[in-house]
C-alpha cells in the first residue's frame, strides 16, 4: 500500500512538472500568423528623418511601415495575411520609462504581435552621467513586459537589440557634415562629444557608453527569456556593421530609408518565421 501511494504521488509530481514546462514547448513553436500588430519604441521605430526633415515617417518604419522600399515586418506578414492591422505606438524621444504606457496602449488594441526596440535614448544622453542606470532599465523594461504578457497572453513579442552607438561614432567621426550635425544638434553627446579626440578620457568614455548599451541588451535578452511568448534577436542589430550610408544626412543619427530596410532585413529572420 505504501509503495502504491508513493507511485501515485510520483505520478502527480511528474504531471505537475509537465504542465509547468508547457510554456517552453509553446515558445519553441511558431505562433499563428497575427491579424494585428503594434510597435513599441522610440524615433527609430517612428521612422524619424527617413522621408523628411525632422518629421516622423511611420510609413518607413522597420516594424509597421507600409513602404515597399523598406519591406517592414508588417509588409512581410501581409504576404501571408493581407488583412493585417497595424499600430505604431512608438514615440520619438522615448526611453525605457515610456514602455509601460506603450505596453498598455498595445494591450488596449488587442494585438497579436508586438515589436520592441528601445534603449538608444537611455544611453544617448547629454552626458555620460545622464544615462539610465542598468538597474532602472531592467525594472522598467520588466514592468512593461509584465503588462504585455498579462494583457496579451497569446501575443508574440519580438525584442530587438539596441544598435551599437559606438559604431555610429566610428562611421561618422571623419565626416565633417556628421560632426557638424552632432555638435549643432547636441546629438548623443554621451558618445559623440569631441568625436575626433584621442585623449584617454574620451576613449574610455566611449567604451563605457558602449558597455552600457551592451548591458541594456543583456537585460533585454534576459527579461525576454522570462516570457514564453517572447523572442530576442540574439544581438543581431547590435552586431550589424552599419555604414554611414544607412544614416539620415539631416542628423547622421537616425536610419534613413536604407537603414530602415536594413533593420527589417536583420530583425525579421530572428523572429517567428511567418
Amino acid at each position: 500500500m505504501h509503495i502504491r501511494r508513493t507511485l501515485v504521488l510520483l505520478a502527480a509530481v511528474i504531471s505537475s512538472l509537465a504542465v509547468a514546462f508547457v510554456p517552453s514547448v509553446a515558445f519553441a513553436q511558431a505562433p499563428p500568423v497575427p491579424s494585428s500588430m503594434a510597435s513599441m519604441g522610440d524615433s527609430i521605430t517612428r521612422g524619424f528623418n527617413a522621408c523628411g526633415f525632422y518629421v516622423d515617417c511611420t510609413s518607413r518604419s522597420w516594424s509597421t511601415g507600409s513602404s515597399s522600399s523598406v519591406r517592414s515586418h508588417a509588409e512581410r506578414i501581409r504576404e501571408v495575411n493581407s488583412s493585417l492591422l497595424t499600430y505604431n505606438d512608438a514615440k520619438s524621444g522615448a526611453t525605457v520609462s515610456d514602455m509601460a504606457g506603450q505596453a498598455q496602449k498595445a494591450v488596449s488594441q488587442g494585438v497579436g504581435y508586438v515589436t520592441i526596440l528601445i534603449g538608444a535614448n537611455d544611453a544617448c544622453a547629454s552626458s555620460e552621467s545622464g544615462m539610465t542606470s542598468v538597474g532602472d532599465f531592467e525594472s522598467r523594461f520588466r514592468a512593461a513586459m509584465d503588462i504585455l504578457s498579462a494583457g496579451l497572453p497569446d501575443a508574440a513579442i519580438f525584442v530587438a537589440s539596441i544598435p551599437d552607438i559606438k559604431r555610429l561614432w566610428e562611421v561618422g567621426k571623419d565626416n565633417s557634415s556628421a560632426r557638424t550635425a552632432w555638435s549643432l544638434l547636441s546629438i548623443c553627446q554621451s558618445m559623440l562629444a569631441r568625436p575626433r579626440s584621442t585623449d584617454p578620457s574620451d576613449t574610455q568614455r566611449r567604451d563605457r557608453v558602449r558597455q552600457r548599451v551592451a548591458d541594456y541588451n543583456t537585460v533585454l535578452s534576459g527579461v525576454c527569456a522570462e516570457h514564453a511568448n517572447c523572442r530576442y534577436d540574439g544581438g543581431a542589430v547590435f552586431g550589424y556593421p552599419f555604414a554611414l550610408s544607412h544614416l539620415s544626412t539631416w542628423d547622421y543619427f537616425h536610419p534613413n530609408t536604407t537603414g530602415q530596410r536594413m533593420l527589417a532585413d536583420v530583425t525579421y529572420p530572428a523572429g517567428f518565421g511567418w
